[in-house]
């Protein structure tokens, strides 16, 4: 599994456990609603100040994301 596989993985995964949709998080982190779901997905590869902006939304750090 790549970087960005792992990444989405996990964004989905600690986004589900907070009971927030795609939208509600895109909305939080600033982010469009699709480019959510590419990251989820693995086919995108955000810069780490999009990392960032998922990890302040879901508070958790930007390694629980990456890790």
């Amino acid at each position: 599994m790549n970087i960005q596989q792992k990444l989405g993985k996990n964004l989905k995964r600690i986004r589900d456990e907070k009971k927030l949709s795609q939208e509600k998080l895109s909305f939080e982190a600033d982010i469009h609603r699709s480019y959510v779901s590419d990251i989820e997905r693995g086919v995108r590869n955000p810069t780490i100040q999009v990392v960032y902006q998922f990890a302040r939304a879901l508070n958790v750090t930007m390694g629980e994301l990456l890790d």
